[in-house]
């Protein structure tokens, strides 16, 4: 025998509250782990890696380069305490990623340097010298 669910007794927002979306909120509202949206751009002189990180603080950050892999990473604790009369409360919020590159040869390793300012981390990976493809010469034949 088949159980069928009457909308008349069981509402709609039940079907919300057991699907992979509520668990998916759940989980990065606690802190868990979650990747920022990232940007990579090559052009002639180099790379670019762009990543989006509104509400965090240049010190927050550590970039580390370890046998041609750059790991960018934060790590964020608050704590907030409210105490009124008898009643106290603690909030903590602790937010984190970690997102590894495997550079290339071509990156001039040395010569990396990253900046940030308004929510976006930057990271410029220059390429090395011998490398930069200089712009075609036009040769006049006389």
């Amino acid at each position: 025998m088949l159980a069928r669910i009457n909308r008349n007794y069981v509402p709609a927002y039940w079907d919300d509250f057991f699907n992979d979306r509520f668990y998916k909120h759940i989980n990065t509202s606690t802190g868990q782990m979650h990747s920022p949206a990232v940007n990579v751009i090559e052009d002639e002189k180099g790379y670019r890696i762009e990543v989006a990180v509104p509400g965090v603080s240049k010190k927050d950050f550590n970039l580390e380069l370890d046998n041609d892999v750059l790991t960018i990473s934060t790590e964020k604790k608050e704590s907030k305490k409210d105490q009124q009369n008898n009643f106290l409360r603690r909030e903590f919020n602790f937010e984190s990623f970690k997102r590894s590159f495997q550079l290339p040869d071509t990156v001039d390793q040395e010569s990396i340097q990253a900046s940030h300012e308004a929510g976006i981390l930057t990271v410029n990976l220059p390429k090395r010298e011998e490398v930069v493809q200089k712009a075609p010469k036009q040769i006049e034949v006389q």
